[in-house]
């Protein structure tokens, strides 16, 4: 895992003959669970999100990005709209930690190096992987430890506005949702074989979270030659 967080940063500064511009940055903001506990409401912050964000600034309308988010993931059946969750009564709270990388493109140019404020709007995608604690529900339902953890490779997909509130920093809000390739995040498909017969939920839907928050960047560099990519 270390060689790959090395090889993305090494990606995102190397130069070529004409230096480009870069944003350094951080992101606060919210995590939401959508799966097989808790609500199924799409936008509904309820847990701490922190992480830093890189970019390279390839165009004015598009950027290479990765980010490390860390958060935790909480999912409570008693706040569900569904009287099946309400009546079962299960939660979790798990840790997360995810990099992600991709491309940034925005509606209309953003050029850093045209005087006068700027506000756009950008879609966000790319690949993630979350590294996250394995757990399960016992014959009791208590949420128990497997004493492991997994990767959970997934697709983030991020809508938000940006604009610049000086010459050096940028100020984004952002909602972003990312599909998981697992069903195993909330402990309703215990990662253990021996574990199989603890299994419950929906087998063929797999578990989404989603972060909503802003970002703050600050931006360095030369100015760039945007050639043609």
């Amino acid at each position: 895992m270390r060689y790959l967080i090395l090889f993305l940063l090494g990606l995102f500064f190397t130069q070529t003959s004409h230096s480009q511009i870069y944003e350094v940055g951080v992101f606060a903001g919210g995590s939401n669970f959508i799966g097989d506990i808790g609500s199924t409401t799409y936008i509904a912050p309820n847990a701490p999100a922190l992480g830093v964000i890189l970019k390279w600034n390839r165009s004015p309308r598009h950027s290479w990005r990765v980010s490390l988010i860390y958060s935790d993931l909480v999912g409570e059946d008693s706040k569900s709209d569904d009287p099946r969750r309400k009546a079962r009564n299960y939660s979790f709270d798990s840790n997360l930690l995810e990099i992600s990388a991709g491309m940034e493109y925005t509606f209309w140019d953003f050029d850093l190096h045209k005087s006068g404020l700027k506000a756009v709007p950008y879609l966000y995608s790319g690949i993630s992987t979350a590294k996250y604690n394995n757990y399960y529900f016992n014959s009791v339902g208590q949420y128990t430890s497997e004493g492991t953890d997994s990767w959970a490779f997934g697709i983030p997909m991020a809508l938000g506005i940006k604009s610049n509130i000086t010459n050096h920093l940028i100020l984004g809000f952002e909602v972003g949702a990312r599909y998981t390739f697992t069903d195993e995040l909330d402990g309703s498909v215990p990662d253990a074989t021996e574990l199989e017969g603890f299994s419950f939920g929906n087998i063929n839907s797999n578990d989404w979270y989603v972060f909503t928050g802003f970002t703050l960047t600050y931006t360095f560099g030369q100015r760039p030659c945007y050639c043609n990519f």
